[in-house]
């Protein structure tokens, strides 16, 4: 899956996706989940259609934080494609490898939109799959000179730093701590299974572009006081700001308190892609891309992976 997944395409075709997405052209219904309460387990199912990419797929993902840690990915999930003109299931794909590479791609997308064309410094928080995948997708749309990895076990850490870095260079470091990393960093990332936030306020550099994936049912990536301060981008308002346990907690909380209102939520990258929404205002602005994951992501890179399969013989047929 990884091999065949190719991803710059897929950083841009997650923006055709997106921009399908808030014109109103994709159909995503609300994703449904169902928590397993003494795991702090979830499973949620994600269908989607967008008539840019092709793609008709669903998506059953789990998400078990506990998992951190274990041999175990914190997500898991299966993919079906089907055929628009048929209704035909087409393919069955690891969503496991599919969710880590898009999600990073998206926050690459929105590091192309809103990050400073200057932005040298990176910041990634969390010693994940998601964190590799981030590293990997956000250096190819800016210049970093300078990685900063951040986690809280020393010795994963400096793991990943040096594996990091034999991949993209020297340039890559461990962090001792998720203020280190931040402290005047151009660009954070996090991807953490946090329970209180590894992003705050007074750690960020102005105008810092963050980028936040991580999921806890029980917790929050990034504190109030920069969600109140940021200019906010999502994928989709409707899937941010959905109810428990489908949406942010980083974006509800604040709402819940009275500190913001939905209208807080500035854009969807969508319409940074279409250009039906400004992005940054000006060099010093905090900018907030907060991420919970859409089913036309997954159905744009399914249908590039697919296509890929195709193309080189790779893949089993099965008789249903």
């Amino acid at each position: 899956m990884e091999e065949l997944l190719d991803l710059d395409a897929l950083i841009d075709a997650l923006a055709t996706a997106m921009a399908d997405l808030s014109a109103g052209r994709a159909s995503v219904p609300d994703r449904v989940g169902a928590v397993v309460q003494d795991r702090d387990g979830l499973l949620a199912a994600m269908p989607g259609y967008s008539p840019a990419s092709g793609a008709l797929a669903a998506k059953l993902v789990t998400l078990f934080p506990r998992n951190a840690g274990t041999l175990l990915p914190t997500h898991q999930a299966v993919i079906v494609v089907f055929d628009p003109e048929t209704g035909q299931p087409e393919a069955l794909l690891d969503g496991t490898a599919i969710t880590a590479t898009r999600t990073g791609a998206g926050s690459a997308l929105s590091t192309r939109l809103l990050a400073r064309e200057e932005s040298k410094t990176l910041a990634i928080l969390g010693t994940g799959v998601q964190a590799r995948s981030h590293a990997r997708a956000v250096t190819r749309v800016r210049s970093f000179d300078e990685v900063r990895v951040a986690g809280r076990n020393p010795a994963t850490t400096e793991a990943l730093a040096a594996e990091l870095a034999a991949e993209l260079g020297p340039a890559v470091r461990a962090a001792a701590s998720w203020e280190e990393a931040c402290a005047g960093a151009d660009v954070v990332c996090a991807t953490t299974h946090a329970l209180e936030p590894v992003v705050r306020r007074e750690w960020l550099a102005p105008g810092a572009h963050v980028t936040s994936v991580g999921y806890n049912p029980q917790g929050r990536e990034v504190d109030e006081a920069t969600v109140v301060d940021a200019l906010v981008v999502v994928e989709s308002r409707a899937a941010a700001l959905a109810p428990f346990p489908a949406g942010s907690n980083d974006l509800i909380g604040p709402i819940e308190k009275g500190l913001i209102d939905a209208g807080h939520v500035h854009a969807e990258i969508g319409e940074l892609v279409a250009g039906t929404r400004p992005g940054r205002a000006s060099d010093d602005q905090l900018t907030l891309y907060k991420s919970v994951g859409v089913a036309v992501q997954d159905g744009a890179a399914a249908a590039l992976v697919l296509a890929a399969a195709r193309d080189r013989g790779v893949g089993r047929e099965a008789e249903l």
